[in-house]
């Protein structure tokens, strides 16, 4: 009886959260359909690239897309937007190609 307990709690602790649900969308529309980042497999839908993991890092994740898109005019975590300072801070990690992109898309 204790083991069957021990064992149906390990399995409970170990079961995997919710996976969150990240979409950002370029400045610059990108071309790649799909590629892996930081901890997740982005994919382009639309103008948009979405993609869906465990991890919690928002910032981490909007850098890693940044870099490899350029880039980004909104980045959401299941639907909630990410804060303005946080996306200034997402990014200061894209290309100086990308900003360059940026100013001639004005």
């Amino acid at each position: 009886m204790i083991r069957s307990f021990v064992v149906l709690t390990a399995l409970a602790i170990a079961a995997p959260a919710s996976a969150a649900t990240y979409a950002g969308r370029p400045v610059v529309p990108a071309t790649e359909a799909k590629f892996v980042g930081r901890d997740i497999v982005w994919t382009k839908a639309g103008a948009s690239y979405q993609g869906s993991t465990n991890e919690s890092r928002p910032l981490v994740l909007c850098q890693s897309l940044a870099k490899r898109a350029g880039h980004l005019e909104s980045f959401t975590i299941d639907g909630r937007a990410l804060a303005e300072a946080d996306l200034a801070k997402c990014n200061a990690a894209a290309p100086a190609s990308s900003a360059h992109a940026l100013a001639e898309a004005k």
